[in-house]
């Protein structure tokens, strides 16, 4: 009798799916005779310990191991494939599985208030975007090719034709660099609480630390870099996360790119959001190890790897992982999407697996007390294995941290390349990052930090809920600070960004290959500076737009939640 025989008639009767592991270890240990034990995993990053049942390779059980494998991975794929409609459509909380009362008393508890948008366009929409990225090619080609008869060729500014070397600048250009810069209205930044202005008790604590220390320190860490100002960051940034210890990093994409071949390494597995950032893709490839991808969000899908994983194991040698480590934002940048972070450490501790949580948009802009989506969701900072975040955002300065216990924060201090061959932080990135650290706490004596917080989180909710009552596509939890606006056409899309500048108004925008073709966007960023005035002055330019050019898409009712809380839970 193989392992699959064995579950489908003995496990799946005698116990739910919420069990564990050790529910099928302790059924099929009775059943089988050629069994090992320990496996690699438990609650600290070097250390794991449990009990995974394994197939032994002599008697001729090694063929009928590889036919089960094969088996497998077939009904994996078909079984999630099918939940493929329950990750993306269905409202959330509607899981395929079976749940415990336990599991499902817990999910009630934040799954009331978790609300997340998104939406697939009409077929015929589809079908025009596809239609209009052809032609948008096939005119590009065209005017290559006019350039090569030249025509249509702009001349360069007189300058030394030198061999190797490119043009500097082009007359029409440099023109509007010159002469076409304007002030506008940012909602392209990620300037979250606002920390960025050049005036305030930030701006003069950073002038005072300059002529104090200087302007860098020109050294590494462990190299005379590590000045009195970067310990008092490291412990502020573990006090402000609430874990034991931190280490701070000069710049954000290193912070994961840098410190992920620090954890993890050959034999280890890295189950990855397939949203997740450029820096933590090229962090877990540099790490050497295996890498597999889950479905944006869906947590039956990560359950499933890690289910294949445990009882695959690794390929060819069949050995046990070192290392299960699930890498997940707080926020998705493209997106605007929130982690369901209670069901990742549920599923963490149910299969012994580590999280990986990265809170560079997160941190500082959700939460009651702005700590990120730790925060948001009350669960405790000691789930959290390793804890990442960025000061580039709500913040206002550059860098970034690793948080998490004082053993994980040694081992990278000595083993992180970020650590022995960056060099630290400037003193006025740090006194900034302390500044409005200490602001966001409240300890300048002032309510400015909690202010901040729930002004941005009022603008959020009143911005995203009154494009949906405009009739557009909007991405995203409603809590994010990130309101992705789909347009579909990446013509429509270039459009609009250069009518908004022409008036004023400065937004990023996102198309192929960032996001999917048929799913190019705007991406409105907001902060806690902008006005009501501006952010009616935004809608209303995005209404005349929307009107302009068909982007009044959706076909669903306009969510229905309040600016605050309180206001939730009145509805």
């Amino acid at each position: 009798m193989t392992i699959r025989e064995i579950y489908n008639t003995h496990v799946k009767e005698e116990f739910p799916a919420s069990q564990t592991v050790q529910a099928l270890e302790s059924v099929t240990s009775k059943r089988m005779t050629d069994i090992l034990s320990e496996a690699p995993f438990s609650g600290s990053v070097t250390e794991q310990t449990t009990r995974i049942p394994v197939l032994t390779h002599g008697n001729g059980l090694h063929q009928e191991n590889d036919r089960l494998k094969t088996k497998l991975s077939v009904t994996n794929k078909q079984r999630i494939n099918g939940h493929r409609r329950s990750c993306s459509e269905t409202p959330y909380g509607r899981s395929m599985q079976k749940k415990s009362e336990m599991d499902i008393q817990h999910d009630k508890k934040w799954e009331s208030r978790f609300y997340e948008s998104f939406e697939d366009p009409p077929i015929w929409t589809s079908i025009l975007t596809y239609i209009s990225f052809l032609i948008l090619i096939l005119v590009g080609h065209m005017r290559e090719f006019l350039k090569k008869l030249g025509i249509g060729r702009v001349k360069n500014i007189s300058e030394p034709n030198i061999p190797g070397f490119v043009t500097l600048y082009q007359t029409w250009e440099s023109f509007y660099h010159w002469y076409i810069f304007r002030r506008v209205i940012n909602f392209g930044s990620y300037n979250y609480l606002g920390f960025s202005q050049n005036t305030g008790p930030c701006a003069e604590a950073v002038e005072k630390s300059v002529n104090e220390l200087g302007n860098a320190i020109c050294a590494s860490r462990q190299e005379l870099g590590y000045l009195q100002i970067h310990k008092e960051l490291d412990d502020l940034v573990a006090d402000y996360l609430g874990v034991e210890a931190a280490i701070t990093v000069p710049m954000g994409f290193a912070t994961n790119s840098m410190n992920l071949p620090a954890l993890v390494e050959k034999g280890c597995l890295i189950l990855s959001d397939e949203l997740n950032h450029a820096s933590l893709i090229l962090g877990c490839r540099l790490s050497g190890a295996q890498i597999k991808t889950f479905k944006h969000n869906c947590m039956e899908d990560l359950e499933e790897k890690l289910k294949e994983a445990i009882i695959d194991k690794q390929p060819r040698t069949h050995r046990k992982w070192k290392k299960i480590l699930i890498v997940v934002e707080g926020i998705y940048s493209m997106e605007g999407s929130i982690v369901k972070l209670p069901d990742v450490i549920r599923l963490k501790k149910k299969y012994k697996a580590y999280v990986y949580l990265d809170e560079a948009h997160s941190i500082g802009a959700i939460g009651p007390h702005g700590k990120g989506v730790v925060d948001y969701f009350g669960m405790d900072p000691k789930d959290i294995d390793i804890m990442m975040g960025t000061f580039t955002k709500s913040f206002g300065a550059v860098g970034g941290y690793i948080g998490g216990s004082k053993r994980l924060i040694n081992h990278l201090r000595l083993r992180s390349h970020s650590a022995i061959y960056s060099s630290t932080m400037a003193p006025s990135i740090v006194q900034q990052v302390i500044s409005s650290m200490n602001i966001i706490l409240g300890r300048d004596n002032s309510r400015d930090g909690i202010k901040r917080i729930n002004q941005l989180k009022w603008n959020t909710r009143y911005f995203r809920r009154r494009l949906q009552e405009m009739g557009f596509i909007v991405y995203g939890n409603k809590d994010s600070p990130v309101v992705p606006m789909v347009t579909f056409s990446p013509a429509k899309v270039v459009y609009f960004s250069r009518y908004c500048l022409e008036h004023g108004i400065g937004v990023t925008v996102a198309a192929f290959p960032a996001v999917p073709l048929e799913k190019s966007r705007i991406r409105f960023c907001l902060s806690a500076s902008h006005t009501k005035e501006m952010l009616d002055k935004v809608l209303e330019m995005t209404d005349k737009l929307g009107d302009t050019l068909s982007l009044k898409l959706s076909r669903k009712e306009p969510a229905e939640y309040g600016d605050s809380e309180d206001q939730d839970e009145e509805k």
